[in-house]
């Protein structure tokens, strides 16, 4: 074994991950956000150690909470809504009330991020956007997602979700086949690019609060992070005049990388440098000899198509081109590879039981990100939240709830605890709508 197999066992090991500290720990953030932008933003930085409160409206909560891919509950809950909201602690405040914008701002005042993804200008009308929260915490970052920014021409009365951002960013007019429509990406990637951004931006603050000590306002715009994302294209059309065009699975720039039908599937070929390029031409055709004019995609096309994907990797392998088999999460979840390196990640969380959740993505050997556990019913940490947090006393947590500026979940799928499962001592009975 060699010196950094033998650093890498000791740095990565997933069991001695818990007794290491978190990158972000004591650093608080209070998220007031909805469906997929805000909560993936907030979810990164509680991967790392942050301690995320998340804030929704009693009863029903979150709108993401009820979207359900075909229908499907898993005791209770969405899988859409879990792998955003892991390692938060979740409140329930009616912000629109006096007492509930003065709960939100007592919270933002003990905190040093808080994070919103609602129309631009909501939080102001409700009267506890940046100017307001600033005044009572000058140390403050404020992020606000939104679909194009806090201000310009479509700041206001334009609402943005995933499909759209897509759309206005350019992605789709480059995604598809030159003879079809346009395609939408098959999952949220304008959310989860822009949550990223975000993210970043947020850790770009906290960094620069260190030497200001000031805090400052983040406006993020979903449309212009998949701008930003789009590699060329958007260069390429400055300077040319001309719209990039669509190319379906190949690449444009380093033909005949694309993926291909093989056998029993699809399978990715790739080959980037000289030496790769030669290797592919090679295993194409044995009277080749790493011709770049012989690497053309209809010669791959033949070359895949009578072979099974295990025999082109195994080819790519012995040659030293680049191949995988196009894989679904069902191979995902058993990848034993995946396991090891806790990218699936074996969560056994106390109201839930066993799940296998997203593990952090990035590898950190000093201070490794976690799931500590999943996505909660809809205030399920008031009391600890509202009671080890702001202080106050059991009759004020049952004041605020009798007035409904605080509560609880729906009883509802999607809001409330699992069916047979008795909620922890900090959580209270459901609120039937």
């Amino acid at each position: 074994m060699n010196d950094f197999r033998r650093f890498a066992d000791a740095a990565f090991s997933l069991s001695g991950i818990s007794a290491r500290p978190e990158a972000l720990s004591g650093v608080r953030v209070v998220e007031l956000a909805t469906r997929i932008f805000g909560p993936a933003t907030t979810d990164y930085l509680g991967e790392f150690g942050a301690e995320v409160i998340k804030v929704e409206l009693p009863l029903r909560g979150d709108l993401m909470r009820y979207v359900a891919p075909e229908g499907y509950f898993w005791k209770d809950v969405s899988p859409a809504f879990l792998p955003l909201n892991r390692n938060k602690l979740h409140v329930a405040i009616d912000v629109r009330m006096p007492e509930g914008k003065e709960l939100f701002t007592k919270l933002a005042e003990k905190s040093d991020v808080v994070l919103e993804n609602l129309r631009a200008g909501t939080m102001d009308e409700w009267g506890i956007g940046y100017l307001q929260l600033k005044e009572r915490n000058p140390r403050l970052i404020y992020a606000a997602n939104s679909g194009f920014g806090q201000w310009g021409p479509y700041s206001r009365g334009r609402a943005s979700y995933d499909a759209t951002a897509q759309a206005v960013s350019g992605f789709s007019a480059i995604t598809g086949f030159p003879d079809q429509p346009p395609l939408k990406a098959g999952f949220w990637v304008g959310d989860y690019t822009g949550a990223l951004f975000s993210a970043i931006s947020i850790l770009a603050a906290l960094f620069a609060r260190r030497r200001t000590g000031e805090g400052q306002m983040i406006d993020v715009s979903q449309a212009e992070t998949m701008i930003r994302s789009l590699d060329w294209t958007w260069l390429y059309s400055g300077l040319t005049g001309r719209d990039r065009r669509r190319a379906g699975n190949r690449d444009v720039l380093l033909p005949p990388s694309g993926i291909y039908r093989c056998a029993d599937g699809f399978i990715a070929i790739s080959a980037r440098d000289g030496g790769e390029r030669a290797a592919l031409a090679k295993t194409l055709s044995a009277d080749l000899h790493g011709n770049d004019e012989d690497l053309t995609p209809e010669r791959v096309d033949d070359f895949a198509s009578v072979r099974t994907s295990a025999e082109i990797l195994r080819l790519s392998e012995e040659a030293g081109f680049s191949a995988a088999p196009v894989t679904g999460g069902r191979e995902q979840y058993h990848d034993p590879h995946l396991r090891a390196r806790g990218t699936v990640w074996e969560l056994d969380d106390p109201l839930y039981g066993r799940i296998d959740e997203f593990g952090p993505a990035p590898k950190l050997s000093e201070s490794p990100g976690r799931i500590k556990w999943t996505a909660k019913p809809v205030g399920y940490h008031n009391e600890k939240v509202f009671g080890d947090l702001l202080g106050m006393s059991s009759g004020e947590i049952e004041d605020l709830a009798g007035k409904k500026v605080i509560g609880k979940w729906a009883d509802v799928p999607g809001a409330r605890p699992p069916k047979g499962e008795q909620p922890n001592k900090a959580s209270a009975k459901a609120v039937t709508e």
